[in-house]
């Protein structure tokens, strides 16, 4: 188990590029491989969750070749081009790759068995394995709900899908699955969540098409392979972005970020709490929005988080739980009941570890009131193997007075390795 220890800074500044986009790393592995023809990557987030992503798809038989730069030449097969893999693939943490994966592996002409790390194989599945089953997949699983996964591809028919959750994964997971079957595949969902698949279907010309709440796709079209560049990822930057505005006579610009507006709710709940943020130089990178951010540390004022705005914030609360302890006022988080299966249950550890360092947070079950102003002391506090909550204490710890120890933190690898190395260059 490892552990960093952290102590009060006086402020944060600096200009950073963050690693490329996690989300969109993941899909550009999977579309390069199903597309037709050499994918050229760029910007490729070197994390545990996406590598595990790229190793599943050398596992199915993918070139995929990496140069001192970074950059990636993925040889992608077509929808089909796919091969039985010799193992079981493991994806680690990565609920991404085990939901988006098995609707490609739905349609395969072949068996294939998906398991992951003991958080990954408490999460739930049942939200995807029964719209695959409706669309022919045959699928078995203990429970029917969590992994491992065992999967024998089956010839796709398209549905209509009302999900009764906003999941990227799981819309991304059908869609994937729906390239495969002949006619339209429709998703609809209860409130927009992030858009990253329909991007980049579309860039790579994919029959999609959008009407509020419901995507369509048309199957069985061939994806070309185009060059995709990855831009940063913005939910790495709220971590910064966050410490920046907690700490006195701070300066923070972010250089060449997403800001796909389905990511960047936490940016607009933080602005209005009265966040100096400005975002400048936007351009669209490959389908993508992108920009440069300038933040500068303020005084922040309570707010209320919920309703449609969740699926846009629902990766940055355990930061904006931080920034609420410090800001003026009480704090409401609400319709946050999809925190309880993240990587951990992600409103009770919140609460608990950050009232272990002095904050006042009353528990709810769809998420939590937090009563701001509250000063916060150096603890020892865990991360519960949780690298949003590891990331997010860690800047709790830069404004707590004393010395702040943070248990099980290798987790941070999962999706932000650089993490403690870019943070250390910026604090004074």
């Amino acid at each position: 188990m490892k552990k960093i220890e952290v102590e009060r800074k006086r402020r944060i500044v600096g200009e950073i590029s963050l690693p490329g986009d996690k989300s969109i790393s993941h899909r550009a592995i999977m579309l390069g491989s199903i597309g037709q023809g050499e994918t050229r990557v760029t910007g490729f987030s070197d994390c545990l969750d996406c590598r595990n992503t790229l190793n599943a798809f050398l596992k199915l038989g993918i070139e995929i070749e990496e140069d001192s730069s970074g950059e990636m030449t993925i040889d992608g097969q077509g929808l089909r081009g796919l091969t039985s893999p010799d193992e079981i693939i493991d994806v680690g943490n990565s609920g991404t790759t085990m939901r988006l994966l098995s609707g490609i592996l739905a349609a395969q002409d072949f068996s294939s068995t998906l398991t992951g790390d003991e958080s990954l194989r408490k999460r739930p599945m049942k939200r995807i394995i029964l719209p695959l089953r409706e669309m022919g997949a045959k699928i078995s699983s203990p429970n029917d709900n969590h992994p491992p996964i065992t999967i024998v591809g089956q010839k796709l028919h398209p549905i209509d899908y009302i999900s009764p959750v906003a999941s990227a994964q799981v819309k991304s997971c059908l869609l994937l699955a729906g390239l495969y079957a002949r006619g339209t595949t429709r998703i609809t969902e209860p409130l927009p969540s992030r858009d990253h698949t329909e991007r980049m279907l579309r860039y790579l010309g994919a029959p999609l098409k959008i009407k509020g709440l419901t995507v369509s796709i048309e199957g069985v079209r061939e994806l070309k392979a185009k060059p995709i560049a990855i831009p940063g990822d913005i939910s790495s930057g709220a971590f910064f972005i966050v410490a920046c505005l907690l700490l006195q006579d701070s300066d923070v610009r972010i250089k060449g970020v997403g800001i796909n507006p389905t990511r960047t709710g936490f940016l607009d709940v933080l602005k209005e709490m009265g966040a100096s943020i400005r975002i400048e130089n936007i351009r669209d990178l490959c389908g993508e929005p992108m920009a440069d951010i300038f933040v500068k540390s303020s005084g922040l004022r309570a707010a209320k988080i919920g309703g449609s705005l969740i699926p846009r914030v629902i990766d940055e609360i355990p930061v904006l739980a931080v920034a609420a302890t410090q800001a003026e006022g009480i704090t409401e988080i609400s319709d946050a009941q999809e925190l309880r299966v993240k990587e951990s249950d992600r409103i009770g550890n919140v609460v608990s570890e950050l009232s272990k360092m002095g904050a006042l947070l009353k528990e709810k079950e769809d998420g939590m009131t937090i009563y701001g102003g509250k000063k916060l002391v150096g603890s020892t506090v865990n991360s519960y193997g949780d690298h949003r909550i590891a990331m997010a204490l860690t800047v709790a710890g830069l404004v707590a007075d004393g010395e702040t120890t943070i248990d099980d933190v290798a987790c941070i690898d999962t999706s932000f390795p650089q993490f403690m190395n870019t943070l250390s260059g910026m604090v004074e």
